[in-house]
């Protein structure tokens, strides 16, 4: 894989967890992404979305874009 940045969009297949494994594996800066804030539910999501190399975004696209720039996202929840 040569990304510097993975970005998964949730809701993903589950093809898409083959591909975040690989990015985890390779140390791959790895950006997880849902609408909204189901993706810190431990009850409805993957084990993996909550290693600590991982990072969360909830919100827009445009609230990923600004994460990978280094820009200050927005609360997405307000």
């Amino acid at each position: 894989m040569g990304a510097d940045v993975v970005v998964v969009l949730l809701p993903a297949g589950n093809s898409t967890h083959v591909e975040l494994g690989i990015a985890i594996a390779q140390r791959r800066r790895t950006i997880l992404h849902s609408p909204d804030d189901a993706i810190n539910d431990l009850d409805s999501t993957s084990t993996f979305y909550h290693l600590p190399e991982l990072e969360k975004c909830h919100g827009t696209l445009d609230d990923v874009v600004a994460m990978i720039d280094g820009r200050e996202v927005t609360d997405a929840a307000d």
